[in-house]
């Protein structure tokens, strides 16, 4: 029988309290043996990161250091250009062919699905795990798991946007990852 992981992908800029209850929720919801978190170095839908990919890292290893069942996966960091979740999880797949991948995605990428790169051969690599999130509904023609959670607004935009508007941002973050944005000045200006 093949081992079952989740996979998270994102920004994390910054890594948030959302981020953490997506992927210990869908973990707990489908027996995934663990979760691993896949920083992007520039997706194809969005602008580069407000932080250095050093230090999304950095917050992503303080936010998950507490949970045996997270990992943290940098490959895609370490890969020039745009990264593709097509050309990631071919990779995954040959390295582990004894691994089953749930791919975890919010309901803004499940309406996105159809713009994905190589989506018709990527939904033969993973199984796509749909999170409800408010203002995005999760229907979309291609084959997509549905996983509730507690919904909420919490955002690594709207973070950002605090921190530049001098708003706490506790709780809104782990508290090492709160410590990391002040003591790096992240997100200032």
């Amino acid at each position: 029988m093949k081992k079952r992981v989740g996979i998270l992908g994102g920004t994390f800029d910054p890594p948030h309290i959302a981020h953490l209850i997506i992927a210990n929720e869908v973990r707990v919801a489908l027996s995934l043996s663990k979760i691993i978190f896949l920083p992007n170095s520039v997706p194809p839908h969005k602008e580069a990161s407000s932080a250095k990919a050093e230090d999304r890292i950095e917050m992503l290893k303080l936010a998950i250091c507490d949970n045996p069942s997270f990992a943290l996966d940098e490959r895609e960091l370490t890969r020039s250009g745009k990264s593709y979740t097509y050309d990631t999880m071919k990779e995954m797949v040959e390295e582990n062919p004894d691994i089953d991948y749930y791919f975890i995605i919010g309901g803004d990428m499940v309406e996105y699905l159809p713009n994905w790169y190589k989506i018709d051969q990527l939904v033969n690599l993973v199984q796509f795990v749909g999170v409800n999130r408010p203002k995005y509904d999760l229907q979309t023609p291609y084959p997509v798991l549905n996983v509730e959670v507690p919904e909420m607004s919490v955002s690594s935009s709207l973070l950002r946007e605090r921190v530049a508007q001098k708003k706490p941002i506790d709780y809104l973050l782990p508290k090492e990852v709160v410590s990391y944005v002040k003591e790096h000045q992240l997100y200032e200006t």
